[in-house]
Formats: structure tokens, C-alpha cells, sequence
């Protein structure tokens, strides 16, 4: 059997090194939680901090970045009607067909107007022998003397030949306007462009006034854009704008135009009364009006067809909007701080 030894045998001895061995380990623990606790609110800071910034970029780009996606494709049609009435009885041209301005968009029945120009015709000529005579007369009694003639007669005769002229100018108006008729007849495209939705067909009557062919004018597109009137303080006439059609890639550049200086508010309306109609319903949640801003096309890409209505995603000045106000004035707040905390320690290292 082995000697042993009281310490050997006796548990206690060891018992207290071992506490002794945790209560050592028990500051680096202490340390431990309390940079575990540090890393923590260090995470939590730069998640606030990141977010701050996130929010102040959604801020930025949502609600005072230049760009909207409400923008629309506009363009003026010409609704061409008849300066004369009657029945058609040629159509020149198709529907979706390109044509020029001046081109012959179809013909109205002319007989009737021919007849008119040739009765006008005849009419000038009936006035112009009417006037030889009664200026011929005229001179007869002019040249006679007081003995053969009276002057009133002389009067009579000299304002019978100035009503024979008058009436001559007359019926020579009455003729310029029979041939402006007739050749009314062709109706012509007042521009350059595309006939669009044509129904019209030979037969059908053409009245006065009436629009019955329409053209899109393919030299007058231009962009509206819709932006929030948040927006609208980095708008300006001239700045440059960048254009995207929701169904093609290639962007469009062109320049604002002008802006509107109204739009329609429902508290305006008169009642029936006369009095303003005012909505006694006012929420809190208050949404920006919109405001239409033109934008003239500077160039299209040659694969881009403009069809007025399409959507356009519209951006001026790039999108980019200034620093707003207040973290200009954080900024300042931030360096005022700083250089007042560094200023007693400047001085008391040259001491």
C-alpha cells in the first residue's frame, strides 16, 4: 500500500484551490460582458445611424428629386372639316397613311360649284359691257354744254356709270369666291402628320363646319410630365430632361418648356348660389397636388415611334436634388461644436 499523505488524502486543500481558480476567472468574464455590451450599443448605433441615412436618401429621392413616372406623350391632332357642303365622292387616302401639308385628303362633289363659278363668270362679264355703256354715256353728257344739257342730267349719267362699277366689283368678288369654293371641293391637310381613325368612306355627305377626318401632327410632340409639387422647387424653364418610353430602352432627351401656373381645386366650384363650395371634410393626411410640366423633344432615337399617350418615366437635372436645409444646418451645428471643443486644447498645448 502507498504512503499517503495528509494532503494528499485530505480534500480540502484542493477544494479551496479550485475556488480560488474561479473566483480568478471571474474579471475576465466581467470583462468580456461588458465588451459584448459595448459591441452591442456599437451595432445598435450604426444601425440607427444607417438608417437615418437610408431614410434621409428615400426622403431625398421621393419626395424633392426632380423625376416622376407620371409622364404621358402628347400631341396635336388636327380635326379637318369642310369649308363647303355636299356629297364625297373620292377618298384619297387610308387609314394610318402618312401625308404632307397640302395633300388631298378627298374631293367633295363639284358640279354644283362649277355651275356657280361659270354663273359668276358670265355675271362679271354682263357688268363689265353694263359699265362701257353707261361710261360712254356719262362722257356724251359730259362733253356737252349747259345749252344741250342740264347739269343735273350730267350728275344723273356720272352716277349711273359709278353704280354700274360698283356693281361690277361686286359680281367680280361674287366670282373669286365661286372659284375659292370650288377649289374648297379638295379638302387638304392643314399639316404634316398622320390620318388616324379614318371612318369616312364615298357616299357620305360632307356638311360645313363638321369635322369628319382628323390628322396627328407628327411635328408637334411634346412630354408632359406630372410632378409632385414638392418637386417643383428644383424645376426650372431650360433645365435639361431625360426620357424613358415604358416600352422601349433608348432615352429621349428635351428641355423644359414651361410649366403650369394652375390646375383645377374642387373648393373653387360655385354652389348654386353663386357662394364657394367648400368640402367640410379635411384630412390629415395630406397627398401633393401634381403640376404639368412641358417638355419639349430635343432628339429621338431613329427606333423610338411616338404614339401620343404612352407612359414616360421623366427626370430633370439628372434627378438630383440639393442638400436640404436642415442637415445643412446640422452640418454647421456639428463644426461649430467641434472647433469650440478643439480650441481650449490648441491653447492649452501652446501654454
Amino acid at each position: 500500500m502507498p504512503d499517503t499523505t495528509a494532503d494528499e488524502d485530505d480534500p480540502k486543500p484542493v477544494a479551496r484551490e479550485g475556488a480560488v481558480d474561479r473566483y480568478d476567472k471571474l474579471p475576465i468574464v466581467r470583462r468580456r460582458g461588458r465588451t459584448a455590451k459595448i459591441l452591442r450599443l456599437a451595432a445598435t448605433g450604426v444601425i440607427l445611424l444607417v438608417a437615418g441615412v437610408a431614410a434621409a436618401y428615400v426622403w431625398a429621392f421621393y419626395v424633392v428629386a426632380p423625376w416622376t413616372r407620371d409622364g404621358t406623350v402628347r400631341v396635336q391632332v388636327a380635326n379637318i372639316a369642310p369649308q363647303v357642303a355636299g356629297q364625297i365622292i373620292e377618298v384619297r387616302v387610308r387609314d394610318n397613311q402618312n401625308v404632307r401639308k397640302g395633300d388631298v385628303l378627298y374631293v367633295i362633289d363639284p358640279i354644283d360649284f362649277e355651275v356657280s363659278v361659270t354663273s359668276a363668270d358670265a355675271e362679271v362679264k354682263n357688268r363689265e359691257a353694263d359699265l362701257q355703256v353707261k361710261n360712254a354715256q356719262s362722257a356724251r353728257r359730259q362733253a356737252l354744254t349747259t345749252v344741250s344739257t342740264s347739269i343735273e342730267e350730267k350728275q344723273q349719267y356720272a352716277g349711273t356709270a359709278k353704280i354700274a362699277e360698283a356693281t361690277l366689283e361686286s359680281a367680280q368678288a361674287q366670282l373669286r369666291q365661286a372659284k375659292v369654293n370650288l377649289e374648297r371641293t379638295q379638302v387638304r391637310s392643314t399639316v404634316n402628320g398622320r390620318v388616324t381613325n379614318l371612318l369616312m368612306r364615298v357616299g357620305d355627305y360632307a356638311r360645313t363646319g363638321t369635322s369628319n377626318i382628323s390628322v396627328v401632327d407628327t411635328d408637334s410632340f411634346w412630354i408632359d410630365g406630372y410632378f409632385e409639387e414638392t418637386k417643383m422647387p428644383n424645376i426650372h424653364v431650360g433645365d435639361a430632361a431625360d426620357v424613358k418610353l415604358m416600352g422601349f430602352d433608348p432615352h429621349l432627351t428635351g428641355t423644359v418648356e414651361s410649366i403650369t401656373l394652375g390646375i383645377s381645386t374642387a373648393n373653387a366650384a360655385a354652389s348654386t348660389q353663386g357662394l364657394p363650395d367648400v368640402n367640410p371634410v379635411y384630412t390629415w393626411v395630406r397627398l401633393a397636388q401634381r403640376v404639368p410640366v412641358r417638355i419639349k423633344i430635343d432628339h429621338v432615337p431613329p427606333e423610338v415611334p411616338l404614339i401620343a399617350g404612352m407612359t414616360a418615366t421623366v427626370v430633370v437635372n439628372g434627378g438630383r436634388a440639393p442638400t436640404p436645409n436642415w442637415f445643412m444646418d446640422l452640418s454647421a451645428r456639428v463644426s461649430a461644436l467641434t472647433n469650440s471643443a478643439h480650441g481650449p486644447i490648441k491653447e492649452a498645448d501652446r501654454r
